[in-house]
């Protein structure tokens, strides 16, 4: 009897010891769990197109937008359109005809700009691929024959399908491609279009665009004023070098 009085004794003290055990590892495993729950990663964006309006055009591959209200020099990806504001280097032909239609086709409209993978160039300026609705004017300047191909890795998002239009192009003969030896892998050599003219080589031939007017042609620059057609630009119906005497793609300025 005395050893169960005892044990009777003992008992709320070894239960409170028993709780507070199972309170105490309950806690530690909480904790323990806790630490363990993994950091997730922010998620990416949906859409790796920004909307922007285009403020001017600055050449044919070059353009100025408003992102919001942050004023912004986009370069376009994988294209390279002929000088026309190079600081070291002239007016190249067919320079004025891609700043045109780059100007014509965008000058305040609403554009998507696409990343690839580089950010900006050594210029500070965005490199991206440029939207206008559906269609992108990268390829439509190489599709146009008003700019090459020009790879600069690792954005090369769209390369192969870009090797395809230009392909096409040269073998039209349209654009930047109706002068041979001009558009090379390595750039542009308007030495070769200097060197045809003064032998009496062949005039480039006309753009895509160019319609059955390209048989026209007009003795001087008064001749092409009265037809309210100057200035004309290499590639336009009527234009000839001897009308364009600084040697610049254009004509009767």
């Amino acid at each position: 009897m005395f050893k169960h009085a005892r044990i009777n004794k003992l008992l709320p003290g070894v239960a409170s010891i028993i709780a507070l055990a199972i309170v105490i590892s309950g806690c530690t495993k909480q904790a323990g769990e806790h630490e363990a729950k993994p950091v997730l990663a922010p998620r990416a964006a949906a859409d790796s197109k920004i909307a922007a309006t285009v403020n001017r055009v600055i050449d044919g591959d070059t353009i100025e937008v408003l992102i919001g209200q942050k004023k912004e020099t986009v370069r376009m990806i994988l294209v390279d359109t002929p000088e026309t504001k190079h600081p070291t280097k002239p007016v190249q032909p067919f320079g004025p005809e891609a700043s045109a239609y780059t100007k014509k086709t965008l000058e305040g409209k609403q554009v998507k700009l696409e990343k690839d993978v580089s950010d900006r160039d050594q210029y500070g300026r965005l490199l991206r691929y440029v939207w206008l609705d559906d269609q992108m004017v990268n390829e439509m300047l190489l599709e146009k024959g008003l700019a090459r191909l020009a790879i600069f890795p690792p954005d090369v998002k769209y390369v192969d399908h870009f090797r395809d239009l230009q392909k096409k192009a040269q073998q039209a003969g349209i654009g930047i491609w109706s002068i041979e030896d001009y558009a090379k892998s390595d750039g542009y050599h308007p030495e070769v279009v200097k060197k045809a003219e003064s032998t009496g080589g062949p005039e480039p031939r006309p753009t895509q665009d160019a319609s059955s007017e390209a048989t026209i042609s007009y003795p001087n620059c008064t001749a092409v004023r009265a037809a309210g057609k100057a200035p004309l630009h290499r590639g336009d119906p009527g234009y000839s070098s001897k009308l364009d005497g600084d040697h610049d793609g254009v004509a009767c300025e």
